[in-house]
């Protein structure tokens, strides 16, 4: 993740969007870490990806 990316967002933000991520079907891999800056893949269908928006809208939404 960028550093421009997890400046603005706290650990537990980030977190949380990628158990979204998770619940609208995409796939979270690890795909290496060094010290403690993780690299990871997203992937997924075209509609777990929609679920997905819907689902980070309505958390936008509350």
């Amino acid at each position: 993740m960028s550093p421009h990316v997890t400046k603005k967002a706290p650990a537990g933000s980030v977190e949380a969007i990628l158990e979204l991520a998770r619940d609208a079907g995409l796939l979270i891999t690890l795909d290496g870490q060094i010290g403690r800056e993780k690299y990871q893949s997203v992937a997924g269908s075209l509609t777990s990806f929609l679920r997905f928006v819907d689902a980070l809208r309505e958390t936008n939404d509350t």
